[in-house]
């Protein structure tokens, strides 16, 4: 009797694995988002199986700042302009997020990256170098 009972649980259990899956699998992020401080619009978009996010427009150019990947590591890549660079690279869901790369210009340092929808329509960006996470939030553009 008690092993019949068990094996039910263990047989309800395996069924509502897929149940539970679904319903934790992040909320798309796909669109156009203002970066923190206002400063450049990108646009994540599905780039194979994959999501990607490319600078799409410059909002607020700083005049003394280059215009090109300058501080990129290498040099074949240095005369790409920022205003078309992408910096989001194979983000997969994961569980209630999204993970993948993030790429910082200012630096030239890609960073092992978590992206999340926020429940106030915002998107929580973390470039993480092990266990320490650094964020931005950034907010829809509008359409």
């Amino acid at each position: 009797m008690i092993l019949r009972h068990f094996t039910v649980t263990i047989a309800l259990c395996l069924a509502a694995a897929p149940l539970a899956a679904a319903t934790s699998a992040p909320k798309p992020i796909m669109g156009d988002w203002i970066t923190d401080g206002g400063k450049s619009i990108v646009r994540i978009q599905g780039c194979g199986a994959n999501m990607c996010g490319r600078i799409v427009k410059i909002l607020k150019p700083d005049p003394a700042a280059p215009k090109t990947d300058t501080n990129n590591p290498d040099p074949a890549l240095r005369a790409r302009p920022l205003a078309a660079l992408q910096i989001l690279t194979d983000f997969v869901p994961d569980s209630a997020k999204w993970i993948g790369s993030i790429y910082d210009p200012r630096s030239g340092r890609t960073y092992k990256s978590k992206a999340s929808l926020l429940p106030d329509n915002t998107l929580q960006v973390e470039g993480c170098i092990a266990f320490f996470c650094q964020g931005q939030v950034w907010t829809r553009a509008p359409s």
